[in-house]
């Protein structure tokens, strides 16, 4: 029974791992995308966020990587971080493509870092 919970949570954390890269890669295309929409979008804490999230995706990824001891606590932040990022894009896409898949990056990231804090 161990080995197939073991399979269980690499296989979940192959995903989370693949939700961080998402979302980073989302996040970061974002800044641009709000920077040139101007207003609101480019608001240093809409900026800021995007890159806090961008951060804490590619800072979680890393520490499932390699296997690390603290990734549940790291990535228990993400979610927190995410679930802010995308409030913040929703409240600002108002139809926006872009702006809508980054939000959903973010929350399926959100989900999948908090089943990785509270795997761990």
């Amino acid at each position: 029974m161990a080995h197939i919970a073991d399979h269980q949570m690499d296989s979940a954390m192959q995903q989370c791992i693949t939700n961080c890269l998402d979302c980073h890669s989302s996040c970061t295309q974002m800044v641009s995308h709000c920077l040139g929409m101007g207003g609101e979008h480019a608001a240093p804490q809409h900026i800021g966020l995007l890159l806090d999230c961008a951060q804490s995706c590619q800072q979680s990824a890393d520490f499932m990587l390699r296997m690390s001891q603290f990734h549940g606590r790291v990535c228990g932040v993400c979610a927190d971080i995410c679930d802010a990022c995308a409030q913040d894009c929703a409240r600002l896409a108002n139809g926006d493509q872009m702006m809508l898949d980054c939000v959903a990056a973010c929350r399926r990231c959100a989900a999948s870092c908090r089943e990785m804090a509270s795997m761990a």
